[in-house]
């Protein structure tokens, strides 16, 4: 059954901000506080636009507006259209770009603004930045996206096109953000619940709870159980107006973490967007947590330590400010901004000219018939394993958002039946990945689709085994006939696999409930109660591929 719901208001603002409510075009009214320097006379301003609570403890901003107003900028933080004290309705990505414009347009006329503009958030509010650029008001000079992508509000994406002997593959459909438009996006408010992953279908999952909360979010229902496009950016996209420098922040363990390299890759290779493109990769995840404070105790954990978040927030603030003392305030050169700072996971903070760094090269690893990854192939032959959608393998966390927070170990999800399971051999010397990680597979599957989700794992000398980067893909093609490449993205990282550890690389059909499990038929996976199993096999040697392409750096160049 549905746990008991309770409702997260909105907090005051604080007494060191100014509240305004900013008039939207159709006179639609957003709540808005204001952290004014102290030093007099117009200044530039930070713009955050989100709908978690302008002045909450979860955002921090009460918190983070010394420092920004310490550095001379204006803090402007508003809750977007329908969402805590702002007016109108409650939709999420369709008014954002609209909204965007007419909030830069209110800052820059403010007799306290100097009329240049930033822009600055996590997730949802990393979205909102890039809904802002596709309107292209001329008062916002950069943007700073933390764990998010331009992309969110877009549904799925097609990985990789149909060509001769590879699948056509898309991202499978995630739950994660049913789940989240479920307790975000139904008013104003948050709505606090556990779902009831056993009820089938899947769609009435979140029947029940709306029914539970007392209200449907109009967002989901355009996103299941059919899609229905809507206008994410009124007709403009992000990538296509006018360039300005972008910092984008990226968490080796965010769950965003793909899509938003995919964002820094394709404005990287765009001539007119390159030179302004600058990455800050950290060893954390969406909500914040860092590897290197793995496992998250109590007095490590910012949620509920304000010490903790006193520690972590000059980590979370300060490549933003610095960014714009550049770009806005042009208070430094350009040349003291390092193109890439990344950190390698273990092994601490690194910059690089450009990414992945110099020194990186592709390392292919095999997968053998008796579950080795190795750097030769092993003997030809075939490996199979059964999904079932009655059984499916479970999600190693609850909460997707805070995957560090709990860390889990992973060892005995590969003794599963319907886990394929590859282990290399304990290293002698330090591995340094920094770059992307993808799986090639040549498969079979009785299914008219196929969804592929792939691990890989640093397996400690005790046998435990945490992930290092993840994947998934739905091969759209049905592969029951000859064999066909299935390509799967794993994203990027920098991460050191130490010595006397392994690489682990586990692969299934199915992780539940972070993802929409497929039913095994044709039917709607959101409406699916009939299922039927299916087999998957990877054909491996005799022409076959069955790599894991890592991107790993030479030791000279890791100890840069």
């Amino acid at each position: 059954m549905l746990s008991s719901v309770s409702r997260v208001a909105a907090e005051p603002s604080p007494e060191n901000a100014q509240t305004c409510m900013v008039r939207m075009r159709d006179g639609v009214r957003l709540a808005t506080d204001v952290y004014l320097p102290q030093d007099a006379g117009p200044a530039p301003a930070v713009l955050v636009r989100l709908p978690y609570d302008k002045a909450s403890r979860y955002t921090f901003f009460p918190l983070l507006a010394p420092a920004v107003t310490a550095r001379g900028y204006a803090l402007v933080v508003q809750d977007v259209r329908g969402k805590f004290g702002s007016e109108g309705e409650t939709l999420a990505f369709v008014h954002e770009t609209d909204d965007g414009w007419d909030t830069l347009d209110w800052v820059a006329n403010q007799q306290w603004s100097d009329g240049i503009v930033g822009m600055f958030g996590d997730s949802y509010y990393g979205f909102t930045q890039w809904a802002a650029l596709a309107s292209g008001h001329p008062a916002l000079k950069a943007i700073v996206p933390r764990m998010t992508s331009a992309r969110l509000g877009n549904g799925e994406r097609v990985v990789h096109p149909r060509v001769e002997g590879q699948a056509r593959t898309r991202e499978v459909p995630s739950l994660v953000q049913a789940d989240y438009l479920s307790h975000y996006w139904v008013d104003r408010f948050i709505y606090d619940f556990e779902q009831d992953w056993s009820v089938r279908p899947v769609a009435e999952i979140f029947e029940r709870a709306a029914r539970a909360v007392g209200g449907r979010s109009a967002t989901l229902d355009m996103v299941m159980p059919h899609r229905v496009p809507f206008p994410v950016f009124r007709g403009r996209d992000p990538f296509d107006a006018r360039p300005i420098p972008v910092l984008h922040v990226i968490g080796w363990f965010d769950n965003l973490a793909g899509a938003q390299i995919r964002d820094y890759v394709e404005l990287a290779s765009r001539p007119e967007w390159a030179p302004l493109q600058y990455l800050y990769a950290d060893a954390v995840d969406h909500e914040n947590y860092q590897l290197v404070d793995t496992p998250i105790e109590a007095h490590r954990d910012h949620d509920g330590d304000d010490a903790a978040l006193g520690r972590m927030l000059p980590r979370y603030i300060d490549p933003a400010l610095d960014f714009f003392d550049v770009f806005l305030k042009g208070a430094r050169p350009v040349e003291e901004l390092p193109r890439v700072a990344w950190n390698l996971g273990h092994a601490g903070d690194r910059v690089a000219p450009s990414w992945p760094p110099p020194g990186a090269r592709t390392r292919a690893l095999q997968l053998t018939t008796d579950g080795r990854l190795a750097d030769e192939p092993g003997a030809p032959g075939e490996i199979a394993w059964r999904h079932d959608p009655g059984d499916l393998v479970p999600s190693a966390v609850e909460n997707a958002f805070a995957f560090l927070a709990e860390y889990p170990d992973e060892a005995a999800t590969g003794a599963r039946d319907d886990v394929l399971s590859f282990t290399g051999e304990a290293l002698v010397a330090p591995l340094d990945l920094a770059g992307p990680v993808e799986l090639r597979l040549s498969l079979t599957a009785t299914g008219p689709t196929t969804d592929l989700f792939a691990k890989l794992l640093d397996v400690a000398p005790d046998g435990s085994a945490r992930m290092i980067v993840r994947g998934e893909a739905q091969a759209l093609d049905p592969l029951d006939g000859e064999p066909a490449v299935v390509a799967v993205p794993l994203g990027h990282t920098g991460y050191r696999v130490r010595p006397g550890h392994r690489l682990r690389l586990h692969v299934s059909s199915s992780d539940y409930p972070l993802y929409l499990p497929n039913p095994g038929t044709d039917e709607n996976p959101w409406l699916a109660v009939e299922t039927c199993a299916t087999t998957q096999t990877i054909h491996v040697g005799d022409g076959g591929t069955a790599e894991l392409l890592l991107s790993v750096l030479d030791e000279e160049a890791g100890d840069d």
